[in-house]
């Protein structure tokens, strides 16, 4: 079946039984978006790259979570020390990158909506310290460097990166 316009068949289908937004809505909801968030593709480039890469990561979750993994270079503040030691751990100038856990947390999103109480500029690594892991990204644990291998379901392995 070929259809030439909205019709009520198409309407009738879950997908876009809510219409798509316009073009210019959709603009401004996406660029918002990557305002907001941080792939961990991009992350780990950046951090790989020679020099600053111009923001500062920061691990917001406990101790023993820290020390069962982590990003290198990474900083450790957990969520609920934001308010009393941000302000000595990071320089404000400086934009901050949140991670917790993985998509099923919210642990970076409630640290970065701390740091910007605070007058912080901050985005949300998405993924979390899951995909870094899942993506084949080195870490850190208690007991030294760990590296494992991609996963071919969240990362591209024959390339160095997916391409979008």
């Amino acid at each position: 079946m070929v259809m030439t316009s909205h019709s009520t068949a198409t309407a009738a289908h879950p997908v876009l039984r809510v219409p798509p937004a316009s073009p210019a809505a959709a603009a401004a909801y996406f660029g918002a978006s990557l305002a907001f968030h941080a792939d961990v593709s991009d992350v780990a480039a950046a951090l790989a790259a020679d020099g600053d890469p111009g923001f500062v990561v920061l691990d917001s979750r406990s101790t023993a979570s820290w020390d069962q993994g982590h990003i290198p270079g990474a900083v450790h503040l957990p969520t609920a020390l934001i308010p009393e030691q941000a302000a000595a751990l990071l320089d404000p100038a400086v934009p901050v990158v949140t991670y917790c856990w993985g998509p099923g947390c919210n642990g970076a999103t409630r640290a970065a909506l701390a740091l910007a109480q605070l007058g912080f500029h901050v985005k949300e690594m998405l993924g979390g310290f899951e995909y870094w892991v899942r993506e084949g990204f080195a870490y850190e644990t208690w007991e030294g460097g760990v590296r494992r291998a991609a996963d071919p379901l969240t990362a591209p392995v024959d390339a160095a990166d997916c391409g979008c």
